[in-house]
């Protein structure tokens, strides 16, 4: 048995405990009636006390049995015990329960019943209607009311603690969803560093072994290109995987800023114009223009063969417009629209209500269009 259980039955017993005494005090008072006090009498106060027992778990049947003992003792004839006290504890416990119909016409009865039986027995009507009748029914509206307002805190309680159980569940799955978030945006650069880079490496070191016995020259630079790569992929991924090791909130990497050692770096020719008035960009949507555009020369080198890249940035009122377009060597070249590429260059720019789009060229090459807010949240 739990604690509060066991508190629970031995506040019962001792409420039992109160009534039976006071019952039977009251009885041997022998304040009037046709018979005198019996054993029959005491073992009525008994078994009112003995019903506090039961209140909690069967609250309706106790009042009834309450009440219909009361009923049967004063029809026997036995002196008066009052009537609120041997019934308050039923009624509290029938209104916590939330039993207030039962309650309320329990206390009515009892009162009807009680009255009409003392004024046949000739007691006084003024005091009886006057004083008695107040006190008995203020003391059983007051144990309904106690009942009811400690249902009412109980309840209170209750759905206090389902509200925070709640709130702690969303602020889980919030945390859930930023994690997911966060591993989402940590395999898109992953993506971004790696899939450029090998894309570069791959081109390289083709460059280099076509020319490894006839111009030495262009081999050299072919592996600088490779070890440059390299090595910003490197430092690129120790401040993507910082992330995951200290837990830090770091801003994306990657600016504008850095297209034309981006555009060094691809081996492509890359032509970059600026179009409007160019302002400073949030860090994430910097980021993001620049991941765009070094996609979209990966996929240009690696699926399209191209040599060569336009890169337009124009800059609107409150927009940026981005474009790549490569003159690939495979006419219309396919690239996967899932997993992390193209897919993952639309769900970036969705996030901060732009928009990208990626469509081959009638003849050969491929263009990427994005669009994407000047300010993040216009």
């Amino acid at each position: 048995m739990s604690l509060v259980r066991h508190r629970a039955v031995l506040g019962d017993a001792a409420l039992g405990v109160g009534v039976a005494v006071v019952v039977a005090v009251a009885i041997a008072m022998d304040l009037g009636g046709e018979r005198r006090p019996d054993p029959v009498a005491y073992l009525f106060a008994a078994g009112l006390g003995a019903l506090m027992l039961v209140r909690r778990r069967f609250p309706v049947l106790a009042l009834v049995a309450t009440g219909t003992g009361i009923l049967g003792y004063y029809a026997a004839g036995y002196p008066a015990v009052g009537l609120a006290l041997p019934v308050a504890g039923a009624l509290y416990s029938a209104a916590e329960a939330g039993r207030y119909l039962p309650a309320a016409l329990t206390a009515v009865a009892l009162v009807a019943v009680s009255t009409g039986f003392r004024l046949a027995q000739g007691e006084s009507a003024a005091y009886l209607l006057g004083f008695e009748l107040a006190s008995t029914v203020g003391l059983m509206l007051a144990a309904i009311a106690l009942g009811a307002a400690v249902r009412a805190t109980r309840l209170l309680r209750a759905e206090q603690v389902r509200a925070a159980r709640r709130a702690a569940a969303e602020r889980d799955a919030e945390a859930a969803r930023r994690v997911a978030q966060e591993r989402l945006r940590i395999a898109r650069d992953l993506h971004d560093v790696l899939g450029h880079t090998v894309a570069v490496i791959t081109v390289q070191a083709n460059v280099a072994d076509e020319a490894l016995d006839d111009d030495p020259s262009a081999t050299r630079a072919a592996l600088a290109t490779i070890r440059s790569v390299g090595d910003t992929a490197v430092r690129e991924l120790r401040d993507t995987l910082g992330v995951l090791r200290d837990g830090a909130d770091r801003a994306p990497t990657g600016s504008l800023t850095h297209l034309d050692a981006l555009a060094d770096a691809t081996g492509l020719t890359v032509s970059v114009r600026t179009e409007g008035e160019p302002v400073p960009l949030p860090t994430v949507v910097d980021a993001t223009a620049y991941r765009i555009v070094q996609e979209a020369l990966t996929n240009a080198l690696k699926h399209g063969h191209a040599t060569h890249a336009d890169v337009l940035l124009r800059y609107g009122p409150d927009r940026l417009h981005l474009t790549v377009t490569d003159r690939g060597a495979n006419p219309v070249h396919e690239v996967p629209d899932g997993g992390t590429g193209i897919a993952g260059m639309r769900e970036r720019a969705a996030l901060l209500g732009g928009t990208v789009t990626a469509e081959p060229l009638p003849d050969n090459g491929f263009r990427v269009t994005a669009t994407l807010p000047v300010a993040v949240g216009r």
